[in-house]
């Protein structure tokens, strides 16, 4: 294992993730965009300065995805944040950010989240940096992997954008039409495939035990996020739609996550 080179990649991720100790959900938000975007970089740096037998536009065009991922994630969620801004205003937002404020967490409770975090931001990036302290220089993979994860990329993009229409149109109703009649929570599929495309891009490039289990529990990791992130969304979608019978009737025919696989519910009551 490359220990001095996941250290660099460890400590860059650390640094951009560390937001969350201004706000808890930035650690899995806004600093996620930031240290992934932060860690390609960092692996494209390494390549300049000591460049090995990879070819440095396979690496370019790693950094690129995961610079495109980090922008698009961390610029998603800081438009959102400054939509909220005037409604923080408010006599009921400072009440509730009041209350927030009497829970906070511990230091060192924030602090072992920031390290685990930072560890698995780490190890998602892992593939590329693999690949080029290997020096490999097969390329029909990493292209197929780069093509996965360009369109789980879009997925993404497109879903958010579609959710966001259609919330104008009916803020009373979940997202329905486009990619939300294949699935209901097509983002989250789309970031499942992006990190498909990651975990693809370097099963060539992996040489020892260390470096297949890094990027596996990554790729499982990331997995079981989405899963749990949809769980949880079902959740906070039944406390407010469960009596609606149109949410009812689209929730129980569309698949939760995975097209055409007939799992309609992760949380049903």
């Amino acid at each position: 294992m490359p220990w001095s080179l996941l250290g660099i990649l460890l400590a860059v991720c650390a640094v951009l993730c560390a937001v969350g100790f201004y706000k808890f959900v930035y650690f899995l938000s806004i600093g996620y965009g930031f240290a992934v975007a932060g860690g390609g970089i960092a692996v494209l740096v390494m390549a300049l300065i000591n460049p090995t037998a990879t070819p440095f536009w396979v690496l370019a065009v790693a950094a690129l995805l995961f610079l495109a991922y980090g922008i698009r994630l961390s610029g998603f969620l800081l438009v959102r944040e400054l939509k909220n801004a005037s409604f923080k205003k408010t006599d009921v937002a400072k009440d509730t950010l009041a209350k927030n404020n009497e829970k906070k967490m511990p230091v060192f409770v924030l602090a072992t989240i920031w390290v685990s975090v930072a560890v698995l931001y780490t190890a998602q990036v892992s593939p590329m940096l693999f690949r080029y302290d290997n020096g490999k220089t097969d390329l029909v993979v990493p292209v197929i992997g780069f093509a996965v994860s360009v369109l789980g990329l879009v997925l993404e993009t497109v879903a958010d954008n579609q959710k966001s229409a259609q919330k104008k149109v009916r803020p009373d109703m979940v997202a329905t039409q486009g990619l939300y009649k294949i699935c209901r929570c097509p983002n989250y599929l789309g970031e499942i495939i992006f990190w498909t495309g990651v975990f693809i891009s370097g099963i060539t490039a992996y040489n020892t035990l260390g470096q297949w289990i890094t990027a596996v529990l990554a790729y499982i990791c990331i997995v079981f996020i989405m899963f749990n992130g949809a769980q949880r969304l079902e959740k906070r979608q039944m406390a407010r739609y469960g009596n609606n019978e149109e949410y009812n009737s689209y929730a129980n025919k569309t698949p939760i996550i995975i097209p055409l696989l007939p799992i309609y519910h992760l949380n049903k009551k």
